[in-house]
């Protein structure tokens, strides 16, 4: 069986793509800030704009190091084969993305096996935390590393609250772990609940951001921390062929985005909280409350399945993602505006009459 993707249809444009923010395209003026990068080598360290990219974000999430990677795939990959050593285990949420939609990586890589745990929204509380960790016996792996992801993707883009954050960091720490965040939406977060993003993972000991979401660049993600864990995890950035030569110019997005894409996610937030209000109005189709740029819909009350809703709103040149037999997830970004939504809220009504 062939793992490779689907050749996209091209037949039909796409119009207006809510499948994800992945789908961003660079805007004429950061494409321009990339064609004039200062590039050198990254891999030896000669790449300015990479530099300048890493030290910026260092100290937005409040960490002494930073290192430039090709995806946030690769940054969580890097993270847990960097903090862990192999049989050891990670405690993270039962629908967390390095235990979903990661290959197996943490095993195949790291050779580290994920507990997961529950909660509501795809986060955890502290007490859940303390009770999973087991006594010390070599008849069970050590339990290393504490992850979370913020937004908290397949639980709606929920937000971990700096609070209940911080109270499982203690308990991780309390125990011995470190605390890693996967950061694919922090900057989200951080608009969303209106702090500091280096507030909200200060007493997490790594974290990424990701730049090719809502910050729309095509390319790139830093992984942050301590300068020791930056140091020992490029050893691992280089076995996964993550060290680059002119990275300069993808980097150059990326410093982009920090300048102009984070206060416009608040304008994403409000087409999201619009699209769900105007889907909760359409019969057959129930909305979770989103609190970011994420909104889960249920199709089952329409009699179609999220894949066959999905289906007839495409002809249309509408997009959206399916997470279950009767799950769908439509993602705002930059390039869905506000006349967008109410298009697609026509579009949705009709083709389920």
């Amino acid at each position: 069986m062939s793992h490779e993707p689907k050749r996209a249809d091209f037949s039909i444009p796409v119009h207006i793509d809510l499948y994800s923010d992945t789908q961003t395209r660079p805007s004429l003026a950061m494409k321009q800030a990339m064609m004039d990068a200062d590039m050198g080598d990254e891999q030896n360290g000669s790449d300015p704009t990479v530099w300048a990219l890493c030290d910026r974000t260092a100290a937005l999430l409040g960490k002494s190091a930073a290192m430039f990677l090709p995806s946030g795939t690769m940054c969580n990959q890097v993270a847990l084969a960097t903090h862990c050593r192999r049989g050891d285990e990670i405690l993270a949420h039962q629908d967390a993305h390095i235990q979903s939609s990661e290959a197996g990586g943490p095993g195949a890589i790291g050779g580290v096996t994920i507990r997961g745990l529950p909660g509501a929204r795809g986060i955890f509380s502290a007490d859940t935390l303390r009770d999973a960790i087991r006594p010390i016996s070599r008849y069970a792996p050590p339990q290393r590393l504490v992850e979370v992801e913020q937004t908290a993707n397949k639980g709606g883009g929920a937000c971990w609250q700096v609070a209940e954050l911080k109270a499982v960091a203690d308990v991780a720490h309390e125990h011995g772990m470190q605390v890693h965040v996967d950061g694919a939406r922090l900057m989200n977060a951080a608009v969303a609940l209106g702090v500091d993003a280096r507030d909200v993972v200060a007493d997490c000991d790594t974290v990424w951001l990701d730049f090719t979401k809502g910050l729309g660049a095509p390319l790139g993600a830093v992984l942050a921390g301590s300068t020791e864990f930056i140091g020992e995890a490029w050893r691992w950035k280089q076995r996964l062929g993550g060290s680059m030569r002119q990275g300069g110019m993808n980097a150059a997005a990326c410093l982009y985005a920090l300048d102009h894409n984070i206060g416009r996610l608040a304008q994403d937030h409000a087409n999201a909280a619009a699209l769900a209000e105007g889907m909760s109005r359409i019969p057959g189709i129930t909305v979770e409350p989103p609190e970011t740029n994420l909104v889960f819909f249920g199709t089952e009350g329409s009699g179609l399945t999220a894949a066959a809703f999905a289906a007839r709103l495409r002809p249309f040149g509408v997009t959206v993602s399916v997470s279950g037999p009767f799950r769908g997830r439509a993602c705002t970004h930059l390039d869905v505006s506000a006349a967008h939504i109410a298009e697609t809220l026509a579009i949705m009504r009709q083709v389920l009459v």
